[in-house]
């Protein structure tokens, strides 16, 4: 396809000492993301991962930093100037998902997440966004001595969230200083595949792009007691599902989603351990999407208001906490309209797409408020297949086409060059 030839063509400057010369640049890009698929990680832990980053950055002459938010890498390069200097970010972290994609390298991979073993899957495509941003390490290591600038090179850990009672992602790369002076970028870079389009699409659209994600947790106690005499306690349980149930109510007849998107939905319920035992305790998580501060606040108040109720009604009571992970991802106007012609520009590309809010979330929301902010979508499922009906991002049968992953390195070097001849 176009976007190999256009590939082959960047890579043609790289050293033997850079790109193994037995290998071409589209095997070595594929390499990278297979290894990374069959060997996922999850957020903090990216060790393995992490160390590949590092070593190929530092073959390839770069100021490299590592540990970084625990597990993260960033690396710089210096090209004829010091200015302007646009970050490119990519994240590494896994799921805690079982794959069930017959592949040859298909996840084995488990790891404990909150309490309990499971599978490791890279079921949002972070392995790819990965492989591309060392492939467009390699391309732009090897033009140096023409790049009218600089580019700064973050890898980042757990976007998907650190474990429980940690910090982590990208608000903890900023606070210890990956943007820090003199190395504030002048922009900040990310793409991400996505099952929504067809590979050869390209999504996007200026100001606020993804959602704002929070977390609620309900503990709903009860009085336990046999099975058999419901009646000689409080069943925690009935009164989880009547509060699930209400939850609903809060977008279909509260928020004016006209105006603003929202979504709340239950992510986990437990509670109990033996069939005839009704429990004293249930556990309720969930996440809330929106796109403004009082959408949100009306949410949480919701939330709370239904919880304590409805367990109320049923002789039971309701704790309500909230945690927010990610801001709104808002791509700056300008800067959208300065690099958008850039993608358009893309062998292979067949549409750039005007999409609307997603509601789903990233904590490159973070880069994108500390400086101005260029996010876009990258078709991943094959051409003949539905991306309306395709697994989705998240999925344990999440499938990417990897003729994606050309487009997403052709789109990232046509991008740093519109940057920097502007």
């Amino acid at each position: 396809m176009k976007a190999f030839a256009l590939i082959l063509v960047i890579f043609a400057a790289v050293p033997t000492a850079v790109l193994a010369a037995e290998k071409s640049p589209a095997d070595q890009l594929r390499e990278w993301r297979r290894d990374f698929h069959e060997h996922p990680e999850l957020g903090n832990r990216e060790t393995r991962t992490s160390a590949i980053v590092a070593a190929h950055l530092r073959t390839l002459g770069f100021e490299v930093k590592e540990r970084v938010a625990h597990t993260g890498v960033v690396g710089y390069l210096r090209g004829t100037s010091e200015r302007p200097l646009l970050a490119i970010r990519a994240d590494m972290d896994a799921l805690p998902v079982t794959e069930d994609v017959d592949l040859p390298f298909k996840s084995k991979a488990t790891a404990e997440f909150r309490g309990e073993k499971v599978g490791v899957m890279h079921a949002c495509g972070h392995d790819a966004h990965t492989a591309i941003l060392m492939a467009t390490a390699s391309a732009l290591a090897a033009r140096k001595s023409s790049l009218p600038g600089s580019v700064l090179f973050i890898f980042q850990p757990a976007e998907e969230g650190p474990p429980e009672g940690e910090k982590g992602g990208a608000a903890l790369m900023l606070e210890e200083g990956v943007f820090a002076a003199p190395r504030k970028p002048d922009a900040v870079v990310g793409l991400h595949v996505f099952s929504t389009l067809q590979v050869g699409d390209l999504g996007l659209r200026a100001g606020p792009l993804m959602a704002e994600a929070d977390s609620f947790k309900i503990i709903v106690k009860g009085v336990q007691t046999h099975g058999s005499r419901p009646w000689g306690g409080v069943d925690p349980i009935l009164a989880a599902a009547r509060i699930v149930d209400g939850l609903q109510s809060i977008v279909s007849r509260r928020v004016d989603i006209t105006r603003s998107p929202a979504v709340v939905s239950v992510g986990a319920i437990k509670g109990g351990i033996r069939y005839n035992i009704i429990p004293d305790e249930v556990e309720l998580i969930g996440t809330v999407r929106s796109f403004d501060t009082p959408t949100r606040d009306a949410i949480y108040a919701d939330i709370t208001s239904i919880a304590e109720h409805t367990a109320q009604a049923h002789h039971a009571s309701a704790t309500v906490s909230f945690q927010q992970h990610t801001i709104v991802t808002r791509n700056d106007e300008a800067l959208t309209a300065r690099l958008r012609p850039a993608l358009a520009k893309v062998a292979g590309v067949n549409k750039v797409l005007e999409i609307p809010p997603s509601t789903v979330a990233e904590d490159f929301a973070y880069f994108a408020e500390a400086v101005p902010g260029f996010y876009f979508f990258v078709g991943a499922t094959p051409i003949g297949q539905d991306p309306n009906t395709a697994p989705s991002n998240h999925s344990p049968r999440f499938f990417l086409d990897e003729a994606s992953l050309d487009i997403g390195l052709a789109s990232l070097l046509s991008v740093v060059d519109e940057f920097m001849a502007q």
